[in-house]
């Protein structure tokens, strides 16, 4: 697969997140697209940290996974299990919002298996993420976050990111209703 812009430093490292288990972290291509699918379905069954509410096959899913091979700032990364390949967790930047004014933006979001948080899957693929879009013409990185959702707050917190305001009540999954905070980041010394 190739990439429009040069891998940054921290492709293809492997880390240890324990002492049995080495993690890589690398760009996402078409050979993921059915575990990346798995594991974004059952926050779409199981969660409201995602407001879809119907899980996706793989080939509906393809879509989402193209755009993020298509440009520079719009990047997905995996983190997998050096021995097994299994799939731990991605991360990805998107476009924040269509219009063009809006290119200098991206909405970051990353989703870890259910049976590896903790581990400190997500702080790997956000470090390398942010490590990525360094060499990008991006100005400000966003994230919405589903309340309650502690972790993911702490998460984007050691990130540098600050909170910016919360829409009440915007989302209906579950039969209730749920708020979602944003935070924002400034990116490339701004």
């Amino acid at each position: 697969m190739q990439y429009p812009v040069p891998p940054p430093a921290g492709y293809g490292e492997v880390h240890s997140v324990t002492e049995s288990t080495e993690v890589l972290v690398r760009p996402g291509g078409e050979a993921d697209l059915d575990a990346l699918t798995d594991l974004y379905n059952h926050y779409v069954r199981e969660t409201p940290i995602t407001f879809d509410t119907a899980v996706f096959t793989p080939q509906e899913r393809r879509p989402w996974l193209l755009s993020h091979l298509e440009d520079g700032r719009h990047l997905l990364l995996v983190a997998q299990e050096r021995d097994s390949g299994r799939i731990l967790g991605y991360a990805t930047s998107g476009p924040f919002r269509a219009k063009a004014a809006y290119d200098t933006s991206v909405e970051i979001s990353v989703y870890c298996a259910p049976d590896s948080g903790g581990r400190g899957i997500g702080t790997l693929l956000y470090d390398a993420l942010f490590k990525a879009l360094a060499d990008q013409d991006v100005h400000r990185a966003y994230a919405g976050i589903t309340q309650p959702n502690e972790a993911s707050a702490r998460l984007h917190a050691r990130f540098g990111f600050t909170h910016v305001g919360t829409y009440r009540e915007v989302g209906r999954k579950f039969d209730r209703y749920w708020d979602v905070t944003w935070y924002e980041k400034p990116l490339n010394g701004v």
